[in-house]
Parts: C-alpha cells; structure tokens; sequence
C-alpha cells in the first residue's frame, strides 16, 4: 500500500516536470524595454522605404531611418515564415527583440531545446563594402548553455541580408550605401541613387 502512495505522488511529478519548461539561462536583456511587432511596423518600414526612394529621385540623395519596432516586426514576421529559421516547425528565436544601439544590432530572444528553454543574444555588426552594398557580419551569438545549432550564424546573416534587401527590394539595384549609422534605437541609411 506504501508504494502505491510513492509512485502516485512520483508519476505527478514526471507528468508535470515533462509538460513544463525548465529555464536554464543565458543573456539576461530584462533590463531592456519590451519592443512589440506588428504587421502595421512592418508595413511601415517598407512604405518608408519606398518614400525615402522617390524622394531620393529628386535630389539623388536616399536616407533611409529604421526604427526598432520596424526592425522587430520584420524580424519577428520573418522567423515565424521562413523554414531556414525554424527547429521542429518552431521560430529559431521566439519572441525576438531587435535593439539599435552602440552601432550595433542587438537581437534577443528565446530558443527551446526539449524541455529546456534559454535566452539568446546575437550581436551583429552592419557596415559598408567597398561596392556600396551593406556587410552584415555575426560578431557573437550566445545560446546560453546551448550549443548553437549548425549554421545558425549563416542563417541569421542570410535572415538579416534578406530583411535588408527584402524590405529594400528593388530600391537597392539603384542605390549606393555610402553611411550606415545605429544608435539610440534608429539605424539611418544614407546613399546615392547610381
């Protein structure tokens, strides 16, 4: 009779600990403010790029600002539609967080591996190539105590070009970047129409 008392209490434990997740870490971004997406942020961003375009036509010069809400937005649309950043049908990062600060993009989120979820944090740094088109390149990403699953780096970098030039889309066959600056939650783009 004893053990039936055991294992019933022990059996409630495993059910309840296997329907659960178990928080194990990683970069702690609490400090930062909430940034929400919406599809209306990622309509915006791509309505102003297309205005910045058409008034660059005037005067040559395109000057492009992008906001964190936008960028988020994106982000967020982006990961929750593209098979290339999903794990088991799931978003690569869940509920991710694009900051513009210190010249920098700083991405955070959530990643879940069975039961196990963590925070993520992937800083990425934007400048110009000789050819005026933008370089993207990772410079870390912490998966907490996850080891980064295989090619991450070169999806995120393929996610961040194409958000770049999907958002940008045919404006950019026209457009020489010559600045790119990130601070204060606003990454500018500046060029010239070639």
């Amino acid at each position: 009779m004893k053990i039936k008392f055991l294992f019933f209490p022990l059996a409630v434990i495993l059910v309840v600990s296997l329907a659960c997740t178990l928080f194990v870490g990683g970069p702690d971004y609490s400090d930062l403010p909430t940034i929400p997406a919406s599809t209306e942020d990622v309509q915006s961003l791509k309505d102003s790029v297309k205005k910045a375009f058409e008034d660059g036509l005037q005067s040559g010069v395109v000057t492009i600002a992008i906001t964190e809400q936008q960028l988020t937005s994106y982000l967020t649309a982006r990961l929750q539609n593209d098979p290339n950043l999903q794990q088991d049908n799931k978003p690569l990062i869940a509920d991710p967080q694009a900051y513009l600060r210190d010249g920098q993009i700083q991405i955070y989120g959530k990643t879940q591996q069975g039961i196990f979820s963590a925070n993520i944090g992937v800083i990425v740094n934007v400048s110009v190539d000789d050819n005026g088109k933008p370089k993207i390149e990772i410079a870390s990403a912490d998966f907490g105590p996850f080891s980064a699953p295989q090619g991450v780096s070169e999806a995120l970098t393929a996610a961040i070009e194409e958000a770049y030039t999907g958002a940008f889309g045919p404006v950019l066959t026209g457009l020489r970047v010559e600045s790119i600056s990130i601070a204060d939650g606003v990454m500018t783009i500046s060029g010239r129409i070639r």
